[in-house]
């Protein structure tokens, strides 16, 4: 108060070498400190970008508010002053930096411990059926009993452990370093006894480990068929940029199969770049489409994930799109009406827990839900709207969503997509697997999965 002068209103206050800018928010106040060497107005439009992010993660402006989201807010003030110096973000740009994290990754924990708990519950069944055998067998005779506990023993089924990710080349999981060290720390922070609330993707990628949860009986011979999509399209239309990313991995539980051969079917037509591994005999898998080892009398390591093929596909081409967006928003007056449009355009996929994530404009209230296929949910913290649609197949290959809310068409974009499907977009498949001595059969299990790592309509 003995800086200012009376009777004025003020949004800042100076001394001899210090400016305090200011702007209050409601019983609190936002104070940046700067030079008085530094721009007034670009000081005024750093403040108010500051209190915008504050709502972003506080429901009130209170001090008890504030201290809970403490950690979130000045994870994003950071993005916004580097070094003393702002950065050129907007609001937008700190939410999307701020949440980074993998997609993919999480699907893959959700995966492991959907099938811990299931080995789990399996393993509890069969202690079960074991308990009532030894009941029955004890009514005839010793002999019996041990020999019906021989037959059930032998029938039990091999538990394993979920594959560990083979290292690679890929790099789905290094979206930032800066999502890393947040994860680190929170993950300090769950040591310490702090409570942390999990965010929504979390729930969403638990959701898709229900649907492609692993089989528990694995086979001797057990194949992995993976595949993940990164896709960029245009507003108005037109595809920049889509590759996709494919592997067979390969895993042996027994030593006695250690030795085989991969017949794989290719029945692609989009014209996907093969490549096998460098102890794969090239020249048989290109004559025969067969994978074996350069070395017949080598085995395949065992209880370990081998990458033994793997293929890329890049385009530009509209037509391969597998699921295609259209977002329409027309300003009608201050609100804007939006409408979306999905179409699935490969009718032999089935994608599963398909969400269309639309930004929302900030401080302007839910949005007003038209006509809509599916479900939706409003992320009032996140200004987004979800779409949910269980299923996209050729039963519902399009679908279509009408809302109104106060904005201008550029709010509504980036849109995202996610899904997961158990089948693979390229029809590459493994049709049998024969032993090199003998040329006999051996019977083997799959597991398919359809990921996406990217999938932005700009």
């Amino acid at each position: 108060p003995k800086l200012m002068n009376t009777g004025k209103q003020h949004t800042f206050v100076e001394t001899e070498s210090v400016r305090y800018v200011y702007q209050p928010l409601e019983k609190l106040y936002m104070v940046l400190i700067t030079t008085k060497n530094s721009n007034i107005l670009e000081d005024l439009e750093t403040l108010r970008l500051f209190s915008r992010v504050i709502p972003e993660y506080c429901r009130a402006l209170e001090e008890a508010e504030i201290a809970e989201h403490c950690f979130d807010l000045i994870f994003a003030f950071d993005e916004i002053v580097a070094l003393g110096y702002r950065e050129n973000v907007n609001l937008a740009q700190i939410r999307t930096f701020t949440e980074m994290d993998s997609h993919e990754e999480k699907v893959f924990r959700a995966v492991r411990e959907t099938q811990e708990r299931e080995a789990k519950a399996e393993m509890r069944r069969k202690a079960k059926e074991l308990q009532q055998a030894r009941r029955e067998a004890a009514s005839g005779g010793s002999l019996a009993a041990m020999i019906t506990e021989t037959i059930i023993e032998s029938e039990k089924p091999k538990i394993t452990s979920a594959p560990t990710r083979p290292s690679g080349s890929n790099k789905a999981l290094k979206l930032g370093t800066k999502g890393k060290e947040v994860d680190n720390f929170v993950d300090k922070l769950k040591s310490e006894g702090e409570n942390i609330v999990a965010s929504s993707v979390g729930k969403r990628s638990s959701n898709a480990a229900a649907v492609l949860a692993p089989p528990i009986n694995m086979e001797s011979v057990h194949m992995k068929v993976e595949e993940k999509i990164a896709l960029t399209c245009g507003r108005d239309g037109g595809l920049q940029n889509m590759e996709l990313h494919g592997m067979i991995m390969l895993r042996i539980l027994d030593e006695k199969f250690a030795r085989i051969c991969i017949h794989v079917e290719n029945e692609d037509k989009k014209g996907v770049q093969l490549q096998t591994h460098p102890n794969v005999d090239k020249k048989l898998f290109m004559s025969e489409s067969v994978i074996g080892l350069k070395n017949p009398d080598k085995s395949f390591p065992i209880n370990s994930d081998v990458g033994v093929l793997k293929w890329r596909l890049q385009t530009t081409e509209e037509s391969l799109i597998p699921l295609t967006i259209n977002c329409w928003p027309s300003e009608s007056g201050s609100s804007c009406d939006v409408n979306i449009e999905y179409e699935l355009q490969e009718d032999s996929l089935e994608l599963n827990d398909v969400v269309i994530a639309i930004p929302l404009p900030s401080g302007v209230g839910a949005p007003i839900i038209g006509e809509i296929n599916g479900e939706y949910r409003h992320d009032s913290r996140k200004n987004l709207l979800e779409w949910c649609l269980p299923v996209v197949d050729a039963k519902n290959k399009s679908g279509s969503l009408e809302f109104s809310i106060t904005g201008r068409p550029n709010d509504f974009f980036p849109v995202t997509v996610s899904f997961v499907s158990k089948k693979n977009f390229c029809n590459i498949q493994v049709s049998k697997v024969t032993q090199v001595d003998g040329n006999s059969p051996v019977r083997f299990s799959t597991e398919t999965t359809f990921l996406v790592d990217k999938y932005e309509i700009l």
